[in-house]
């Protein structure tokens, strides 16, 4: 029963895609649906986008492992960049009417800043993209009993989303993840009441938890511990704030308000419900402490999965299964979306300049088949853990892409040559710290790569190694 629903699952987002692609009529369609979309589907999808397989399976191990402590870049630094891009990015990024964050770099400085940023910027969508797939593969490879390897479930998981976004584009991901949004929280709160009666109740649960020390979040008063602590929210709070997804769902609300109220919604949504999986997770140990002990040492990713095929009846094993697949379909989607679309609008355009309307269409679906098949053998060949991989894909953005957005938004004096330095000096110091540096630093390379990205910028822009043209501060205003 549990595979059926999952071949009809998949089935129907296929259907929903090629319905979507009716609606399909350009590239301004395909990337941001029009500039169309009503407040309840741009908090649906801000939500659904970011409440992926590091949500589901990555997020709920490593809380089981290493507590609160230990998933503060994710959900705490993701839902803070999530308001910070509605209150302080959302309304300067509409009034521009801009197709991509691309974009932007290139109006407020020039063409080698654009580039070298949404290069960056595709460059941190392989790790994400890549997390989404090994869930899938997962999830096929529980529900058939093991009759499906991982590796073949993650060809045919990618196949299935590929379809339907190819077709469709952001039209097929916004319909999708409204209708997949009902389906992840009424599953998971269903899901809660089953498990937590095995466990003893949620009480018990929480008490355990509390006990065992999961709870704690802040680390102790030493500087050693809080750099890192600090280090890992600020890659994801200020990393993901120059992402095409963000930057996608606020440009696909019908006007400037529902962006904003869109984005803050989409963040309050997923803060809540991320710590639902954690908690499925932690009861696990309670259910069966000898069982769950082993995975939990051998792949602490599985524990979510077996719980509720060993443990929970046929109806909620459906209702889990689908809230998985709603989860990560439309992560999936959204995340091989947004950098096809910044790769084909933002560097290949500049090389084809007399493509028209349809040409840009077809190319953007032609990356978006390139770029899934990239990722596919990315995940394929990796071993690191979900959390790990959707985690590091922000130190990239981090270094070389945050501080030129940022400085170009609020700081007129900001240049081509203050944002080049601050590309060149974040990258390679991240670049070298994570090379040449030791195995546990104190410091992160990526927070020292902020730092001397800050200093370039600031550098560059008041005293320029070169004569070059003041640009306006275009949305500066």
């Amino acid at each position: 029963m549990i595979l059926i629903f999952v071949t009809l699952y998949m089935a129907a987002s296929v259907g929903v895609g090629l319905y979507a692609a009716t609606r399909v009529h350009s590239a301004k369609d395909f990337a941001v649906a029009g500039r169309s979309l009503p407040f309840p589907i741009v908090a649906a999808t801000v939500f659904a986008t970011w409440f992926g397989a590091e949500a589901l399976m990555g997020m709920s191990a490593t809380f089981v492992k290493e507590g609160l402590r230990g998933v503060v870049a994710d959900p705490f630094g993701s839902t803070l960049c999530l308001i910070l891009a509605g209150l302080f990015f959302a309304p300067r990024f509409y009034r521009m009417n801009l197709l991509t964050v691309g974009d932007y770099y290139r109006l407020r400085y020039d063409r080698r800043v654009e580039v070298l940023c949404t290069l960056c910027i595709v460059a941190s969508y392989l790790g994400w993209v890549a997390a989404q797939f090994k869930v899938l593969g997962l999830v096929l490879h529980v529900v058939t009993e093991g009759a499906m390897s991982q590796q073949f479930g993650m060809v045919v998981g990618a196949a299935v989303v590929l379809t339907y976004t190819t077709f469709g584009g952001m039209f097929s991901v916004a319909i999708l993840d409204f209708v997949q949004l009902s389906v992840i929280i009424g599953g998971l709160l269903y899901i809660v009441t089953v498990v937590s009666g095995l466990a003893g109740g949620v009480g018990a649960v929480i008490s355990h938890a509390a006990q065992a020390g999961k709870l704690e979040f802040f680390p102790p008063l030493a500087i050693d511990a809080w750099i890192p602590f600090i280090g890992a929210g600020v890659t994801m709070m200020l990393g993901s704030i120059p992402q095409q997804d963000v930057f996608q769902r606020i440009t696909s609300a019908k006007d400037e308000r529902t962006a904003v109220r869109g984005s803050l919604a989409g963040a309050a949504l997923y803060f809540s419900f991320c710590f639902v999986p954690m908690f499925l997770a932690y009861a696990a140990i309670l259910v069966d402490p000898e069982q769950f002990g082993a995975l939990l040492q051998q792949d602490p990713q599985l524990v979510l999965p077996t719980l509720i095929v060993q443990h929970t009846p046929a109806f909620a094993q459906i209702i889990f299964f689908g809230a998985v697949l709603s989860a990560v379909m439309s992560c999936a989607s959204a995340t091989l979306l947004a950098p096809s679309v910044a790769l084909s609008e933002n560097v290949i355009k500049g090389v084809l300049p007399r493509v028209d309307e349809w040409g840009l269409l077809r190319t953007m679906r032609i990356v978006l088949l390139g770029f899934a098949a990239v990722v596919l053998a990315i995940a394929l060949s990796s071993d690191a853990s979900i959390y790990k991989l959707v985690v590091n894909t922000y130190k990239v953005t981090l270094v070389a892409a945050f501080v030129p957005l940022f400085a170009g938004l609020y700081w007129k004096g900001a240049t081509v040559d203050g944002a080049l330095w601050a590309i060149g000096l974040g990258l390679a110091t991240w670049l070298g710290g994570e090379m040449f540096g030791p195995a546990n630093p104190m410091w992160p390379p990526q927070l020292l790569g902020l730092v001397t990205a800050g200093i370039g910028m600031v550098l560059g822009s008041k005293w320029p190694f070169r004569a070059v043209r003041q640009t306006e501060p275009f949305g500066s205003a």
